[in-house]
């Protein structure tokens, strides 16, 4: 993984293919390089760093009308030019770009290593393009010279995932595509045709689109694409027009991306709960869940899969559902989820939560659940993606293009479209109108609130000296402030490299305690709810032990006096509290990451859309 692009059509490649690389640089990557074919010849390029020093070391003048590129997020093999993407064959008179892993690497290699295949590089990807030769050029039976029965032939042997893009110098008139659990969608355009791994990169190009489904092998040229079945014939390629996509993929009159995406929360807010909700009847409806109120009633419980940032608003969003609506809610980490085969109640509903609608591991727990007859859907913000179109029914949360690695927007409007959910079950079940108007009248104030917060946010300045030099930051909080505390480890950590832990607060003694010594920084999340007075509790046992606490509070909550520092959040109700308590610790990450000289919106080793295993 992690990013594929290319083309073929009248018009040059090479300004398309680094485009496309541009516009996927969010996404991640350590390493960017492209292949064209031009007069029968195959041009490679390759380079380590950003899209913009692959851009310096490619001609401007190179010509060719048919390319495959690609930016590399390392997985098998360090970040080498040598282990950069497109790989070649001996020949090179083949190229391949692939996302994904091809898990019986090692069987494979050895074979080849024995009849005299020499590798190049430490990455599993290679071992595709020399099986692709190899049939191509009519091993075990298969047509020699047919691009399309070598490329079926190579993936019948390997196990695991991809998405490729197949380029022969031989056939200069085709690209030959496919998918098995990594994304590919094809651009249809006028006498030029495009494929990617997100459809992000062929905005500019066209709305046309088809996408890929895992098991597909697609022939691509000028005209269009077709696709086959990897065991089969011809399949019917549905088109479908791309939605309009709310925001900029630059950076406007931010620095960063990730500021430009939390000033952008109060606007995402009320897009995601713009036509949901229904104040005269205190209620909401998701319309994409089609869902009678009988059949909210049959429900025996909900599960919510994420992984990271979208875990995390599923722990928020179980404690709503359990707390307001009285169903039995459970958020499971979905990388684990399917490994340890599960108990599916078909009376269960289950929510798959990711903002790119591709993480791979969520897509496996979506379809165990399925495989065992259960019902899920999706709650993610890339219409079209994969987890999208594998439930069918679900919830887009509408935050607009996220473009920073680091997640804001996205798990903010997460927690909200569980909110509305939350409603709909709570009004069906224990909730009464009365009550129901005043969730209703709190939930729709929260993005003024969210606004109002980040025009003064407090001493965040102060907070970022405290944890720059840390050796360790420790974030605690208890019921709805547990999962933002590891949101805001998280976030720390990802932008700003610094080792943070996250614990419920009454899990502190259990262990954590022992870290503390003087002048340990805590960051206690403490809003006016139920659990204040136990969290006060808990802030002054790091107190005690010389730590320097800092605390994240309810506007004229006298707690502030216990502590070293205090940032102040408007006040709501505290089920909506996580909206307006993590906006501080997302700023601090960013602070933190700026004052360490930090790549911000594309931090070290992390990829925005995790589509591997």
């Amino acid at each position: 993984m992690c990013g594929i692009v290319a083309t073929i059509g009248l018009g040059p490649a090479i300004p398309v293919l680094l485009d496309g690389l541009r516009r996927l640089e969010y996404r991640g990557y350590d390493s960017a390089g492209l292949a064209v074919v031009d007069g029968g010849q195959l041009t490679l390029h390759r380079q380590v760093g950003r899209v913009r020093e692959l851009a310096r070391q490619v001609p401007g003048t190179l010509p060719g009308h048919v390319g495959i590129a690609h930016t590399r997020w390392a997985t098998h093999g360090k970040v080498t030019q040598a282990n950069a993407h497109p790989h070649v064959d001996a020949d090179r008179r083949i190229a391949v770009v692939h996302n994904g892993i091809i898990e019986n690497m090692g069987v494979l290699k050895a074979r080849l290593q024995a009849s005299g295949v020499v590798f190049r590089s430490e990455t599993d990807s290679e071992i595709l393009v020399h099986l692709i030769s190899r049939y191509y050029a009519g091993e075990d039976g298969v047509p020699a010279g047919d691009p399309l029965a070598a490329v079926r032939a190579a993936l019948r042997v390997v196990r695991g995932t991809w998405g490729i893009a197949v380029l022969f110098a031989d056939e200069p008139d085709m690209i030959i595509a496919a998918r098995n659990g990594s994304p590919l969608v094809v651009g249809l355009g006028d006498g030029q045709t495009y494929l990617a791994s997100d459809p992000h990169a062929l905005i500019a190009y066209t709305r046309r689109v088809v996408f890929l489904e895992d098991g597909d092998v697609a022939r691509i040229d000028a005209r269009g694409v077709q696709t086959f079945q990897l065991d089969g014939g011809l399949v019917d390629s549905v088109i479908e027009t791309m939605d309009e996509v709310w925001g900029d993929e630059d950076s406007g009159d931010y620095p960063h991306l990730m500021l430009k995406e939390i000033y952008e929360q109060p606007e995402a807010l009320e897009r995601c709960l713009s036509g949901r909700i229904v104040p005269a009847g205190g209620t909401a409806k998701l319309g994409g869940l089609d869902m009678a109120p009988k059949d909210l009633a049959k429900l025996s419980r909900v599960g919510l899969l994420g992984c990271g940032t979208a875990f995390h608003a599923c722990q928020v969003g179980v404690q709503l559902i359990e707390q307001l609506a009285r169903v039995p809610a459970k958020a499971e980490i979905a990388s684990e989820f399917r490994h340890r085969n599960p108990l599916v109640d078909p009376d269960a509903l289950f929510f798959a939560l990711s903002q790119s609608g591709e993480t791979a591991d969520t897509l496996g727990a979506v379809r165990e659940i399925q495989v065992k007859g259960g019902t899920v859907m999706g709650i993610v913000n890339v219409v079209g993606s994969s987890i999208a179109r594998s439930c069918g029914r679900g919830v887009y949360i509408h935050s607009g293009p996220e473009m920073a690695v680091a997640s804001t927007k996205a798990f903010s409007n997460m927690i909200s479209a569980l909110a509305v959910f939350t409603l709909m079950l709570a009004r069906q079940r224990t909730l009464s109108a009365y009550d129901g108007r005043l969730y209703v009248e709190q939930l729709l104030a929260v993005p003024d609130l969210v606004r109002r917060y980040l025009e003064n946010p407090g001493p965040i300045d102060t907070l970022v000296e405290w944890v720059k030099d840390a050796g360790l930051v420790l974030f605690l909080g208890r019921g709805l402030s547990a999962p933002v505390a590891a949101e805001g480890a998280l976030k720390l950590m990802e932008v700003a490299y610094v080792p943070c832990i996250a614990y419920p607060s009454g899990e502190m003694k259990h262990g954590p305690i022992a870290l503390l010594e003087t002048g340990s920084p805590v960051i206690v999340i403490a809003p006016r709810d139920e659990l204040r007075d136990k969290t006060l509790s808990n802030l002054q046992e790091c107190k005690a032990r010389g730590a320097r606490v800092a605390i994240i509070h309810t506007e004229g909550d006298d707690i502030a006096q216990h502590a070293d520092l205090s940032i102040a959040v408007p006040e709501t109700s505290p089920f909506f509290s996580p909206l307006l308590t993590v906006l501080p610790l997302q700023l601090l990450a960013y602070r933190t990451g700026l004052a360490l000289g930090c790549d911000i919106d594309r931090p070290r080793n992390l990829a925005k859309s995790v589509t591997v295993e």
